[in-house]
């Protein structure tokens, strides 16, 4: 298999833009959403710590110029067994990403894949018997100029691609972007996976569109992977997902963001479900140096339902910072929010929530809670959940804690034969057993408990 240098690097400016754009093969109309995005990101700079967003998110250590775009490696077809191709780092070692690297990549049965490795496709697959029913997945510039009219009204305009530095570096560079579409009245029994990876000093831009017709349903598991860990070249994701549930549809969507941990993390997803639609939106987050993630569903139709599962665990010195905002849009809608975390080492981790509700939504039901595990004295955590509501027949409820483990639980586990590791693993397993037992696939389950419990030392 033939290897390509990696050591050049794109910068994110004009030239970059120009050849990007000259050979991404998009529509026009996706074309000139990407140059707005360029305009509107040549006149800014980083984040300010005065946003409300980012007043908990230290990114002094975050050098805009130390990254680019990696160039295409000759070859992109993997060799057996490998979920991606190979890539020879800067001191000339080759990087691969095996199948059992994957939480999800490598159980059961999907209809779907899709895979990138730093900003280049290196696998997709459907099954035909899917494409026969109009299911379309796959590169978004294929996907795009195949369903214009379908895709274009979502296209960039769930998210905001212009909100902030990162926002506008994503619509502007992004690679490696996805489209799910699936047509009105399909239901898909098996999932679709999404896989992105990075190696050591790698970038990801990559954007993901999920939009499921009227009556339609699906399940879609994305994760990450790679990147180098802390004290290496590391790594840069600026990502955003865009989902569309249409009236009467039903979406599983898992985001599994399980970097190593010198990457640095910055991503906009946001779900907008429309009439008697309903959305599963578990998020595990694991991995990454710091993270900046700004989670927000959108009930715009009547009787719209949305069930937001969230399971983090940090160590070392990781800080993530996850903003979620449930927005009630129209009356007779439902969401319910769980967040839980568990730290260790000297690692942090905050969530912001907001339930919104407009004026013209009434008869909403909105629920939303944080609870927050600490397995070490030098750990924190800071839960701000917050109401803003407009209109006068609701309800809402918000809650939450941080504690530390009881060693009483600890003692009795171990007179009862487990070792310290073990207790731990036992008493955590517990705390996130409310989150798990939500979760509707038994694969998920599965890989998320086993992909928490590996992480786990003795609590001290």
């Amino acid at each position: 298999m033939t290897i390509a240098p990696v050591s050049a690097l794109s910068a994110f400016d004009t030239e970059t833009f120009e050849a990007l754009l000259a050979g991404t093969h998009e529509p026009a109309w996706a074309a000139a959403s990407r140059r707005r995005a360029f305009d509107r990101f040549q006149g800014l700079g980083l984040p300010s710590r005065r946003s409300e967003n980012w007043m908990r998110t230290d990114i002094r250590a975050f050098r805009p110029g130390a990254w680019g775009l990696r160039p295409a490696p000759e070859s992109l077809d993997p060799p057996a067994g490998l979920l991606s191709a190979a890539i020879e780092a800067g001191d000339g070692a080759v990087e691969c990403f095996p199948e059992e690297s994957c939480q999800f990549g490598s159980e059961g049965r999907f209809c779907g894949r899709f895979a990138s490795l730093d900003g280049h496709v290196i696998r997709t697959e459907l099954d035909p018997e899917v494409v026969s029913q109009g299911v379309r997945f796959g590169p978004a510039a294929e996907v795009l100029a195949e369903l214009t009219s379908e895709l274009e009204p979502w296209w960039f305009s769930v998210i905001d691609g212009g909100c902030d530095w990162f926002a506008a570096l994503h619509a502007a560079f992004h690679r490696a972007s996805a489209v799910l579409y699936v047509p009105p009245g399909v239901r898909l029994g098996d999932p679709l996976h999404v896989m992105a990876a990075i190696s050591s000093g790698g970038v990801d831009t990559s954007h993901l569109l999920v939009v499921v017709g009227a009556g339609a349903e699906a399940t879609l598991l994305t994760e990450t992977a790679g990147g180098g860990p802390t004290g290496s070249a590391g790594g840069f994701h600026c990502g955003g997902t865009e989902i569309v549930v249409g009236r009467g549809g039903f979406l599983r969507l898992v985001n599994l963001q399980n970097w190593n941990t010198g990457v640095w993390h910055f991503a906009r997803q946001k779900a907008v479900v429309q009439e008697q639609g309903r959305l599963q939106w578990t998020l595990g987050a694991l991995g990454s140096r710091l993270s900046q993630v700004a989670q927000d569903v959108a009930l715009v139709g009547r009787g719209a339902e949305a069930q937001v599962n969230g399971v983090m665990f940090t160590e070392g010195r990781q800080h993530l910072v996850y903003n979620t905002l449930q927005h009630h849009e129209a009356p007779g809608c439902r969401s319910d929010l769980l967040y839980k975390g568990a730290l260790q080492d000297r690692s942090r981790l905050v969530w912001r929530g907001m339930i919104k509700v407009d004026k013209a939504a009434q008869k909403t039901d909105g629920y939303q809670r944080n609870d927050n595990l600490m397995l070490s004295k030098e750990s924190r955590a800071d839960s701000i959940p917050g109401l803003e509501i407009e209109a006068d027949d609701v309800r809402c409820t918000h809650g939450a804690t941080s504690g530390r483990v009881d060693a009483e639980q600890i003692f009795y586990a171990q007179a009862r034969g487990l070792t310290a590791d073990e207790a731990a693993r036992l008493v955590v397993a517990g705390f996130f057993q409310q989150v798990f037992d939500r979760i509707t696939i038994p694969a998920v389950r599965e890989a998320l408990a086993r992909a928490v419990c590996s992480r786990i030392r003795r609590i001290a």
